[in-house]
């Protein structure tokens, strides 16, 4: 697997002017064993910090606005300091220029509180080429449903537990993969305590009913999916309704088709879910794989 290239952030405010040599003197390539973070950076010790991961596609970064909207929208949910968005689009274009264009890759953004008591924040961006054939594409995946252990309108009672933030604080993200596994599956629906289909661990859940794409809806403590949003917009294009919305885990069952979205991985159909098949529309995840591919920006 290629070594993954980081670019450290002089992390700029919201309304700070570009300086005289542009955004991109802020911008520094690291070298493979020079260190980057410091010990007693927040994002070490606490995960406190935001980051979002985006598709890099023949040189091109995808979903970029959508991106930067969930990067500005978790850091103002943690009381973070409002990114630059004109200087992360800068480092990200000089972190996408360094890959290679005849394969997939992604960019990692991320943005920390910084040092304890500093008052400064710290980013950096991590560039990495996909050491995947993106078998789940054409295979699909098995999935469990595991309960999140809260209700659908945590958002609306406890805001301070962070629902809809991307944050560095993976543990519980991770640890569901692994308990996916122990069970058999590849990966795992999140269930809300009260019934609700919510998302999966680093991906958004599609399904489809006829002519209809549904996703859960975003208020009840979920990412808006940047993949998702895409795929809605070539779904309106080829004639399909879409709809977000509340959904249980019975409708997954007898859905005609269920997709996790994700923004370097795709389109992944699912062909079990707690052990009950799953038709899958292998023309339909071709097709909408195929349109994620050719999106340019």
């Amino acid at each position: 697997m290629p070594e993954p290239i980081v670019f450290a952030l002089e992390v700029a405010a919201a309304d700070a002017p570009e300086p005289a040599g542009g955004w991109e003197a802020t911008v520094r390539r690291v070298g493979p064993d020079e260190p980057i973070v410091l010990g007693t950076d927040l994002a070490a010790t606490r995960g406190d910090g935001v980051f979002e991961t985006l598709g890099v596609l023949d040189g091109y970064p995808q979903a970029v606005d959508a991106h930067f909207w969930r990067l500005a929208n978790s850091a103002e949910l943690l009381e973070l300091p409002a990114p630059n968005l004109e200087q992360w689009r800068v480092a990200m274009k000089i972190a996408g220029a360094a890959l290679p264009t005849d394969r997939q890759g992604g960019i990692k953004l991320v943005l920390s509180r910084g040092i304890e008591g500093a008052n400064r924040p710290t980013g950096w961006l991590i560039a990495t080429v996909a050491d995947d054939d993106f078998s789940n594409r054409t295979e699909g995946w098995k999935v469990v449903t595991l309960d999140r252990g809260y209700r659908h309108d945590l958002s609306e009672h406890a805001p301070w537990l962070l629902p809809g933030a991307k944050t560095l604080s993976y543990a519980v993200n991770m640890a569901t993969l692994r308990e996916a596994a122990r069970r058999g599956a590849d990966n795992a629906i999140y269930v809300s305590s009260d019934g609700y289909v919510m998302e999966a661990p680093q991906s958004s859940v599609l399904l489809r009913r006829g002519n209809t794409l549904v996703t859960p809806k975003t208020d009840i403590g979920i990412l808006p999916g940047t993949t998702q949003l895409s795929a809605f917009a070539l779904a309106q294009q080829w004639g399909f309704d879409t709809e977000d919305r509340l959904v249980t885990v019975d409708e997954l069952r007898d859905s005609d088709g269920v997709w996790l979205l994700s923004s370097v991985k795709l389109a992944s159909p699912i062909t079990e879910v707690d052990g009950h098949p799953i038709a899958v529309d292998r023309e339909f995840s071709d097709r909408l794989n195929a349109g994620l591919l050719a999106r340019r920006e």
